[in-house]
């Protein structure tokens, strides 16, 4: 048999293991998750068009002379323009890419926090349980908003929105922490893990090889979930002052800006279409959570809620 007609057979097992997952098959029942699973697919389509085909320092300067200032909606500005005469449309756009870069970076990294420290809790206990699982009740116990508040004000000014996604990333990490711990106290359970342990596994491999991927169905949901909040909550801060600089095309600062000088003005669409687009990207990120949810263990949902 030739080299090329081994790795097409590969590649066909591996797509026909994946179209025989009962995962998969039971998302793609869920209507409510694939409507989800379309609206994030949209909105990465948004973000990459935006990324690619918008300049970002001519979207944040002002356009006096060229553009008209509070112009409304029309066929040559389909989202109407600002009061520096910005044209909307490519700022809404732009501000997809942000959203998901940052929302991403958040979630990616309160993830492996949470991990880590959920895993460690389990496997070791006593003591090491006891100062981790504690700091994390510290955590949870402040309104996560406020929180975040507090935390942003420790970096500077010049990191624009990282520091939201610093604080963020602090405030998720006990959320992801305390659900891995429940799953690991589980899986450390069963008996295969004192048979790994009689064979002379240490205990990173234990962890990372046999604990660790037994935990992702939570985990995965988790992250689903969070990755919605994590957008409205960058958003949320930067609406308050304390995420992107002014100019930004940030749906945040977007949505103050129009709130504080347009509402009031009469110019309804500096607020609406960040606002639109915002609320549709949440809301993909929460169907597919669901739906994820109750693909992997209906049982899970106490777990995670």
């Amino acid at each position: 048999m030739s080299t090329e007609t081994q790795s097409a057979d590969v590649e066909r097992s591996t797509v026909d293991r994946i179209r025989a997952s009962p995962f998969l098959t039971e998302l793609l029942s869920n209507r409510i998750a694939v409507v989800g699973l379309g609206i994030i697919l949209g909105m990465v389509v948004v973000a990459v068009y935006a990324r690619l085909a918008y300049d970002l320092e001519a979207i944040v300067a002002t356009s006096f002379g060229s553009n008209p200032t509070k112009a409304g909606p029309s066929s040559e500005f389909w989202f109407g323009t600002d009061g520096q005469a910005r044209d909307i449309f490519p700022r809404v756009l732009y501000g997809a890419w942000y959203a998901l870069k940052f929302g991403t970076a958040t979630v990616v990294a309160s993830t492996v926090l949470g991990i880590t420290a959920g895993i460690v809790a389990a496997y070791y206990g006593d003591l090491t349980d006891n100062v981790i699982m504690r700091t994390m009740d510290v955590l949870l116990s402040f309104p996560s908003l406020l929180l975040a508040l507090a935390l942003v004000t420790i970096f500077p000014d010049s990191l624009g929105l990282w520091r939201a996604v610093a604080a963020l990333t602090l405030v998720y990490t006990p959320r992801f922490a305390r659900v891995v711990r429940g799953a690991a106290l589980k899986v450390l359970e069963d008996e295969y893990i004192e048979a790994t342990r009689a064979l002379g596994a240490n205990d990173p491999r234990l962890l990372v090889r046999h604990v660790l991927p037994n935990c992702l169905a939570p985990i995965t949901v988790q992250s689903t979930l969070n990755y919605g909040l994590a957008i409205i909550d960058i958003a949320a801060l930067s609406f308050l002052g304390f995420g992107a600089s002014p100019g930004d095309p940030s749906w945040g600062m977007m949505l103050s800006e129009g709130v504080e000088r347009g509402l009031f003005s009469g110019a309804w669409w500096w607020s609406f279409f960040p606002g639109l687009f915002l609320a549709l990207t949440v809301l993909g990120f929460n169907l597919l959570g669901d739906g994820m949810r109750d693909a992997l263990d209906p049982r899970m949902r106490d777990a995670v809620d």
